[in-house]
C-alpha cells in the first residue's frame, strides 16, 4: 500500500464506510419487524463491543506509527552528527590524506542528502544512491586504514576512526528506520474492522428507522482523519508529515562553505566549518 497516495487512501476509506453504513442500515430496516427490545439491546452492545476493538486497533497503530516517526527522526539527526564529527576529526589525520577525506566526506553528505528526499519506491535509483554511498564509506575506511599505518595515534587517527566507524553505524541504522513501516496485514485488519464497525452502526438505526445522525456522521470523519493521519506517518518520505532533514541540509550547507573558505582563504589556510550545537565534540 506505500505506493498509493493516502489521499486516495482516506477518500477509498470514506467511500466504502459510506457503503458499509448503507448496507448495515438497509438490512436492520429489512429486519425491523422482527427486532425486540432484547435484540435491539443485543446489537447495541455489540456495537459498543466493535467500537472498543475500533478504539483500541487505532491507538495500537497510532502509536506504532509515531514511535517509527520519532525513529527515523532521531536516526536524521544521528546521522548528521556523525558525519559531521568525522569531518571535523579529518583535521587530525596526516596531510597527505587530510584533503582526500575531507573531500569524500563532502561527497558522502551530497549522496545522503539526495537519498533524504528519495521515496523507498523508486528502489532502482535508492538502491543506486545506497551503493554509491558504500562505496564512499569503503573508500573512506581504506584512507583510515593508510592513515593508522602512517601515525598509528589512537589520540589523532584513532578518534577520527572512531568518528567513521559510528558514521558507517548511523547510516545503517537510519536506512533500516526508513524501511521499517507498520506491517501491512496490520492496516488492514484496522480496515476490516471500521468497515464491520460501520455495518453494525447503520444496522442499529436500520432497526429503528433511522438515518444515521450528525454525530455518528462526524465520527466516521474523526476516524477517517485519524488512519490518514496513522498512514501519513508511517511514510517518511511522501505525504504532508514528511521527516525533517534539517539537520542534514545545515551539515552540508557548512561542509561546503568550509571547503569554498579553504580555497579562496586569503591566508591560504584551510578553514573549518561552523559544525552546528548537535554536531559540536
Amino acid at each position: 500500500m506505500y505506493s498509493i497516495d493516502v489521499g486516495w487512501i482516506a477518500v477509498a476509506l470514506l467511500v466504502s464506510m459510506f457503503f458499509a453504513v448503507e448496507a448495515g442500515f438497509r438490512l436492520g430496516r429489512a429486519n425491523k419487524n422482527a427486532a425486540t427490545e432484547a435484540s435491539k439491546t443485543h446489537v447495541n452492545a455489540t456495537q459498543a463491543s466493535t467500537l472498543g476493538i475500533l478504539a483500541l486497533l487505532l491507538a495500537f497503530t497510532l502509536s506504532m506509527s509515531l514511535q517509527r516517526f520519532e525513529a527515523r527522526s532521531d536516526a536524521v539527526v544521528n546521522e548528521a552528527n556523525a558525519i559531521g564529527t568525522a569531518y571535523l576529526r579529518a583535521d587530525l589525520l596526516p596531510v597527505s590524506v587530510r584533503e582526500d577525506v575531507r573531500h569524500l566526506l563532502r561527497d558522502y553528505v551530497d549522496l545522503r542528502v539526495s537519498g533524504s528526499a528519495l521515496s523507498i519506491v523508486r528502489d532502482e535509483e535508492r538502491g543506486a544512491l545506497l551503493a554509491r554511498a558504500t562505496h564512499v564509506q569503503v573508500r573512506l575506511w581504506d584512507l583510515a586504514r593508510k592513515a593508522a599505518g602512517m601515525e598509528p595515534n589512537p589520540v589523532t587517527t584513532g578518534l577520527f576512526i572512531q568518528a567513521l566507524n559510528e558514521m558507517i553505524d548511523s547510516y545503517g541504522r537510519l536506512n533500516a528506520a526508513v524501511s521499517r513501516q507498520v506491517p501491512e496485514s496490520v492496516v488492514w485488519l484496522l480496515y476490516g474492522t471500521f468497515l464491520i464497525t460501520g455495518a453494525i452502526v447503520g444496522f442499529s438505526y436500520g432497526v429503528t428507522r433511522q438515518r444515521p445522525s450528525l454525530p455518528s456522521v462526524a465520527m466516521v470523519a474523526l476516524i477517517v482523519a485519524l488512519i490518514f493521519v496513522i498512514l501519513d506517518l508511517d511514510r517518511p518520505r511522501r505525504g504532508l508529515i514528511l521527516v525533517s532533514h534539517e539537520t542534514l541540509l545545515e551539515l552540508q550547507a557548512s561542509v561546503h562553505a568550509g571547503a569554498a573558505g579553504a580555497a579562496i582563504g586569503p591566508t591560504g589556510a584551510p578553514s573549518k566549518p561552523q559544525p552546528s550545537d548537535g554536531q559540536r565534540r
